[in-house]
């Protein structure tokens, strides 16, 4: 099939560019330095194209995609980085024979973890962004709990959420270095093997973790694109010129295909007015005609994709694979 037989919107990556950061993190951060986020794609073919660059290990943020990678063969060492107060649907994929790690920061949930069936935690640390995560000097008092009641404390993981999209570099590493020295700190009460943190806007600048928890280097958005990182944009949302007025066109994809809490989309030769429930609509400056197609780039990739039930893998125009979004949902 040719791309232009897609009917739209239609999510669509460029099979180059995918191996290209494939290729470029895995050089940078081989083997298990990198726990892919498989919540900026949800695509279990993606997964295993990670894999086959070594990564073997997975973040999750929900149940879903824990189950789904299992069930796809990916279940060596899951790690789920997100809270849960009931967690007998992971302690069933552990006794499937995968190996699943959740992530706990309060009393209740190292006994829901024991309730479920999970055997090992790993302890969650506030190290500045205002979401889960207990606080540092919390985390020992915890670990001793989780240990007590037979679970297995693999180590900490703490997000610096609040620094990983920052423009500003040295502004990103110096808020990054404070996240870690608190993460550090919880750790050296907690024990274990494992530091987790990080994300694609700190992979490079974060020595601090020996785990970096990436997602959207795979395909990015305009979001990360501000930051000048190695890596180049693979995904796009695929739509049609369907109106054209003097000074603008209105495209079909919209809030219902697009991730928007990151500001608009972008296109080439042109800006993006305003979107609606199933419009874009673009002030081009270069005239369009209805019919045209145009590459629409989302500002932020891992709501975008969750809108979407399938991807499609292009090289030259042409249609080489379709992959299902297989882990969204709950």
């Amino acid at each position: 099939m040719h791309s232009s037989e897609l009917q739209t919107p239609a999510l669509v990556v460029d099979a180059a560019a995918l191996d290209y950061n494939l290729t470029t993190m895995a050089a940078a951060l081989p083997g298990a330095r990198l726990r892919p986020h498989v919540k900026a794609h949800k695509t279990t073919a993606l997964a295993a194209r990670q894999a086959a660059h070594g990564h073997l290990g997975f973040t999750c943020a929900t149940v879903r995609e824990v189950e789904g990678l299992a069930a796809a063969g990916l279940g060596a060492d899951l790690l789920l980085a997100n809270e849960v107060v009931d967690a007998r649907r992971l302690g069933a994929v552990v006794a499937t024979g995968s190996r699943v790690t959740v992530a706990v920061d309060s009393d209740e949930t190292v006994d829901a973890a024991v309730a479920g069936g999970v055997r090992e935690v790993v302890i969650d640390v506030n190290v500045g962004l205002p979401r889960c995560g207990c606080d540092p000097s919390d985390a020992g008092r915890l670990a001793d709990l989780a240990r007590r009641k037979g679970l297995g404390v693999r180590g900490v993981m703490g997000y610096e959420g609040h620094a990983v999209g920052l423009p500003e570099h040295d502004v990103r590493q110096q808020l990054c270095a404070q996240a870690m020295e608190l993460l550090l700190t919880a750790h050296r009460d907690v024990g274990g093997d494992v530091i987790s943190a990080g994300g694609t806007g700190t992979y490079d600048m974060n020595t601090w973790a020996n785990e970096i928890q990436a997602g959207s280097y795979a395909l990015m958005d305009t979001a990360y694109a501000k930051l000048d990182l190695p890596f180049v944009q693979a995904l796009f949302v695929w739509s049609t010129v369907i109106s054209v007025s003097p000074a603008f066109a209105v495209a079909d994809c919209g809030l219902k295909s697009l991730g928007m809490d990151h500001g608009n989309p972008s296109v080439a030769n042109g800006s993006v007015w305003f979107c609606s429930d199933e419009h874009t609509t673009i002030g081009f400056e270069t005239p369009v005609q209805v019919g045209d197609r145009v590459k629409v780039v989302p500002a932020h990739i891992d709501p975008t994709i969750a809108y979407h039930e399938r991807m499609h893998l292009v090289s030259a125009e042409r249609v080489i694979e379709t992959w299902p979004v297989d882990l969204r949902g709950w």
